[in-house]
């Protein structure tokens, strides 16, 4: 007997080891897991970490979510149909996505057309339409649309159609020419504009008490402008400064309390390239820009545009190209030497480059402002052109036909053709095929 309660006893004490060991590899594993999400939460970026939750906290955008704004209200009723967004980077694009997520019932999908194929979307619409079968609706956000080619767009085509999903795109680029007609027509679009420098400002005062840092004026004001909109751009260079002077408080120079962030320090921390996309939206505004500045005979605002491009890291063989262009169309026989200046321009990029042959451009440019213009020439081949696209392939009379052969002879060809010398270029004779006869293109 006494045996085997000696037996149950090594029995317990056995389990009871077991079990002990098992709590703690629990507790160690537990203690990492919580370690990685403070870790992975200390390394959040400030500007994910600002992202409101509520559209109250949103910053700017008031023309399409202000109050009574038909987007407001849809999201509030958790009404949101298939949207585009459509604006420049760190406007509110991806954060009003993340509102939509937070308010709405609806299961919510957030992918990237980055890193996602048309094999993750059918497995997500797989999902949805067993949520539809059972009464629930499913939103699937993704950010970047513009990078999904055309067949993984017209995967979604359908089941937005049909209603399985309902689709929130966001995008930096037109989606006209972006995103494909058909599902386009599905979606309703709405465009955001880049922030305000006060809403810059307003953003960046959350931050620092977020942060709890301090910024002197002229670095506040500086960073605002120099932003160009971009939330993101502000609370990344605003992120940087803080730690930086966090560490090395004496870095605050002479104008300000020690520890407090001044301009000097947000002009290393943003080192911010210009906005200019050489693909993109901003690349077809700028250049349009240009040409109109030059039409319009400003050359202060040509040059300024030039200098954007050139600065933003545009091939100038393509800005003389559209020279070469704006000299025929509308300066035309207005000033005969405008052309060979833009192709002079051409040939001057084409030698010796950039940095160099930026002034080149420059003389060209302000030369095309400056210059006498009409359109003359550009509307005369405007009306040619419908009337070919219009009449087709007229024939050419007989008179002006070549008639390099008897047989051509014979039928007529060159027949009664008055050599314009012999006539001393006053000769009565009908140029233009039958059809369109007396038509008059230029207006001189």
């Amino acid at each position: 007997m006494t045996s085997f309660f000696e037996f149950i006893i090594l029995v317990f004490e056995f389990v009871l080891s077991f079990v002990l060991r098992i709590l703690k590899l629990f507790v160690i594993c537990y203690l990492r897991i919580m370690n990685s999400i403070n870790s992975n939460l200390i390394k959040t970026p400030l500007a994910d970490a600002m992202r409101p939750k509520t559209l109250s906290g949103f910053v700017g955008q008031n023309d399409i979510i202000g109050r009574n704004k038909i987007l407001r209200q849809a999201i509030e009723s958790d009404q949101v149909p298939s949207i585009i967004f459509w604006g420049p980077p760190g406007c509110g694009k991806t954060t009003l996505g993340h509102i939509i997520a937070s308010q709405t019932k609806s299961e919510f999908i957030q992918l990237s057309a980055v890193s996602s194929g048309v094999k993750d979307i059918r497995a997500e619409v797989a999902k949805a339409e067993q949520l539809k079968r059972l009464g629930n609706n499913t939103i699937i956000f993704i950010d970047e649309i513009h990078r999904f080619n055309k067949s993984q767009q017209d995967a979604l085509l359908p089941y937005v159609e049909n209603g399985t999903i309902t689709l929130i795109g966001a995008t930096t680029e037109n989606p006209s020419f972006e995103v494909n007609s058909a599902l386009l027509s599905r979606c309703r679009v709405f465009v955001l504009e880049k922030l305000s420098s006060e809403n810059i400002k307003d953003l960046i005062q959350r931050a620092l008490e977020k942060l709890d840092a301090k910024i002197n004026k002229e670095a506040l004001e500086f960073l605002s402008n120099m932003s160009n909109g971009d939330a993101r751009t502000a609370l990344n260079a605003l992120e940087l400064a803080s730690s930086v002077i966090r560490r090395l408080p004496s870095l605050s120079g002479r104008g300000g309390g020690e520890g407090e962030i001044n301009k000097k320090l947000i002009e290393q921390a943003l080192q911010k390239s210009l906005m200019y996309d050489k693909n993109g939206e901003e690349h077809y505004n700028i250049i349009s820009a240009l040409h109109k500045s030059m039409r319009g005979s400003d050359a202060d605002a040509a040059l300024y545009y030039l200098v954007r491009m050139l600065e933003g890291g545009e091939d100038p063989l393509y800005i003389a190209r559209r020279l070469v262009r704006f000299a025929s169309e509308d300066i035309g026989i207005a000033n005969s030497f405008a052309l060979p200046q833009a192709v002079s321009a051409y040939d001057a990029c084409h030698y010796i480059g950039m940095p160099e042959c930026g002034v080149n451009l420059a003389q060209a440019v302000v030369y095309m402002a400056k210059s006498k213009k009409n359109n003359i020439l550009y509307s005369a081949y405007q009306k040619a052109q419908a009337d070919v696209k219009e009449h087709g392939n007229l024939s050419v009379p007989l008179h002006l036909r070549n008639a390099p052969t008897k047989l051509m002879k014979d039928l007529k060809y060159g027949k009664n053709y008055k050599y314009s010398p012999n006539f001393n270029y006053q000769e009565k004779q009908e140029y233009m095929p039958e059809k369109l006869k007396k038509r008059k293109y230029l207006n001189i």
